[in-house]
């Protein structure tokens, strides 16, 4: 004899009470991120929200413009992304770098791209390395890879100076500046150097986006 259909009345149903905001987030962060594979992004989602991890979700939704996204599937929002969650390491597992580039449905092959251009350990990563390789993907010269830069790491609010700690500016243009075979040590040094003397001195340590630049024309018209 089969089983009568089972009814259910509203006070039957209990409904969590975070289960509607943590939808309501859910959908928002989506949209935002725009991920290519909803499904895979959104077990890495709530895999990060579970743990209280950084979450892997973009701040805006980035315009499709020829300066943000190449063919490398890499963004600077995406870039970000991983920033966030990745750069309280010093030295990161490659198999967590792996498991977070999956989530935002990246390209494993502009993984490996990125990690051949300087080869390293074979199971770590130094995060700021990988991050300035990568912010070298997207820039294509070192110019443009140290603009990424900035715009990445400031905490100046989107469309100001962009500024960052010199320290921070010295180490990521020192290292890109270093696999360049045609660029001799001495010329970075001196670049640095004056960027150093003509601006960082009058801006408490830190430089913008627009200083680099100023002084990199200062070089080309002396020259």
């Amino acid at each position: 004899m089969p089983l009568p259909d089972t009814m259910f009345c509203a006070q039957q149903i209990h409904i969590p009470p975070e289960l509607p905001d943590i939808l309501k987030q859910f959908t928002k962060a989506a949209i935002r991120t725009q991920p290519t594979d909803v499904l895979q992004w959104s077990a890495g989602y709530f895999s990060a929200l579970s743990k209280g991890d950084p979450l892997p979700v973009k701040e805006r939704v980035e315009l499709p413009v020829a300066t943000q996204k190449t063919d490398s599937g890499l963004t600077r929002g995406l870039l970000k992304v991983l920033h966030k969650q990745l750069s309280h390491k010093k030295i990161v597992d490659l198999r967590e770098l792996q498991q977070k580039w999956k989530t935002l449905c990246l390209p494993v092959e502009t993984l490996g791209f990125i990690l051949r251009m300087d080869p390293m350990e074979e199971d770590t990563v130094e995060w700021m390395k990988f991050f300035s390789l990568a912010c070298s993907m997207l820039g294509g010269t070192l110019h443009s890879a140290m603009k990424h830069a900035c715009e990445i790491l400031t905490e100046d609010p989107e469309g100001g100076p962009a500024r960052i700690p010199f320290e921070t500016f010295s180490f990521i243009f020192t290292y890109l500046s270093g696999l360049d075979e045609d660029r001799p040590e001495t010329e970075t040094n001196l670049f640095l150097s004056n960027l150093e003397d003509s601006v960082v001195s009058r801006k408490d340590g830190m430089i913008g986006v627009s200083d680099f630049f100023i002084e990199d024309k200062k070089k080309y018209r002396s020259a």
